[in-house]
């Protein structure tokens, strides 16, 4: 059988519950077809690019898919009828991957804080410490340089 790869982005009004029996709504249908889903991966809820239907943001699901062709496009006729999919994609692959998407081992990678380090106060200073500014010098009268600038 055909191999698939599909993602959906689903809208950020519903829950992540609502997003996973909605994945596995679309497994069943597959099921039902003759195939399976061999992969479901939640990416979680995710900036969008731009606005697709007034949201900003989207719950993003990945399916690895083996299932004969009119499955996979009763699975996408369902797909477009649902009110809480803003977009979704279906691709034919050679081969499916194994092991974690790569937008999962990037989150893996870097941990809970991103790139950015131990999270601290302003300045890279951290928590409870209270930076030094030094002596800054007379800034003069604030009152004297705005009439200045008035006439």
């Amino acid at each position: 059988m055909p191999l698939y790869e599909s993602v959906l982005i689903a809208r950020q009004d519903i829950s992540a519950a609502q997003v996973e029996q909605l994945a596995d709504d679309m497994a069943n249908i597959i099921a039902q077809g003759g195939g399976s889903v061999g992969k479901k991966e939640y990416w979680g809820l995710r900036n969008l690019s731009y606005r697709i239907k007034k949201n900003r943001k989207g719950h993003y699901v990945l399916m690895n898919i083996d299932a004969p062709a009119p499955a996979v496009h009763e699975m996408e006729r369902l797909l477009r009828l649902n009110e809480d999919v803003l977009r979704h994609m279906v691709v034919r692959v050679e081969e499916l991957e194994e092991g974690p998407s790569a937008v999962l081992q990037t989150r893996n990678e870097r941990g809970d804080r991103g790139d950015r380090g131990p999270r601290g106060g302003r300045g890279g200073r951290e928590r409870g410490e209270r930076g030094d500014r030094g002596d800054r010098g007379d800034r003069g009268d604030r009152r004297d340089s705005r009439s200045e600038g008035a006439e």
